[in-house]
């Protein structure tokens, strides 16, 4: 996969490039990286991409001929038309594991990381395929953000998770909250690792996890039961989950 992010701050990005998973897959050429910067496409010898919002208002809005010549360097350097150009935005709809899966399957991302104000909705209308929030506040840049969807994106690049089963396992893979893990020691603070997970059983173990996850997901989550279309195995558990806190009330 290549990935783009149009940015004032290409610096930032060394965060992903250089350290942990990301980086490790970035050195051994799993996935490539460009960052371009819109200010060397300004028309001034200063470099100012942003100018005064019509209508008045306060901040600045980042002017719509360089931001559309970034892009269009993109994807030319993309090379391929199975590529995406993503706004990172509060007003995009929001970052899901779904959404996350489908970004995977293209070749090429162009991501476009706002500051300021915004960036001339002109600019929007005839270049992004999608605007993406990762949650509902603001921050003062599209980098963060954008590093955020590369993170989750790259985990389902083949190699990049030295075990596939790591992202297949994680937190909204199969629709539920991940469960409880443990590791050594056996005894912290006076509290145990649960004694199935020491059984060697490992359908036991498998149920255990579900339950655990079913139990998490009611407690923190529980609208995504309600959008769930529940498994025999699931629908047993939970309803005894929902009698042992009925009879607990």
């Amino acid at each position: 996969m290549f990935i783009q992010a149009i940015t004032l701050f290409p610096e930032m990005f060394g965060s992903i490039t250089e350290y942990g998973v990301t980086g490790r897959a970035f050195k051994q050429n799993l996935w490539q990286f460009a960052a371009i910067n819109p200010r060397q496409f300004a028309d001034n010898k200063l470099g100012y991409i942003d100018d005064r919002p019509f209508g008045g208002g306060p901040g600045m809005i980042m002017m719509a001929p360089p931001i559309q010549a970034a892009i269009d360097a993109a994807k030319a350097q993309s090379a391929t038309p199975n590529h995406r150009v993503i706004y990172l935005s509060p007003q995009g709809a929001p970052l899901t594991h779904q959404k996350v899966l489908s970004l995977s399957q293209y070749d090429s991302l162009i991501l476009l990381c706002g500051r300021y104000e915004g960036i001339d909705e002109r600019v929007l209308m005839h270049s992004v395929d999608e605007e993406i929030s990762i949650g509902d506040f603001v921050v003062s840049g599209g980098e963060l953000p954008a590093m955020m969807l590369m993170d989750a994106v790259l985990r389902f690049v083949p190699d990049v998770l030295g075990d596939m089963a790591s992202a297949e396992q994680d937190s909204f893979a199969n629709g539920l909250l991940d469960c409880p893990h443990y590791t050594r020691p056996t005894e912290f603070q006076g509290m145990s690792v649960p004694d199935v997970l020491k059984s060697g059983n490992h359908a036991l173990i498998a149920e255990w996890r579900l339950e655990q996850s079913l139990r998490r997901t009611l407690k923190r989550r529980p609208e995504l039961l309600s959008e769930r279309c529940l498994l025999p195995q699931e629908a047993r558990l939970l309803a005894k989950i929902r009698l042992e806190q009925e009879q607990q009330a």
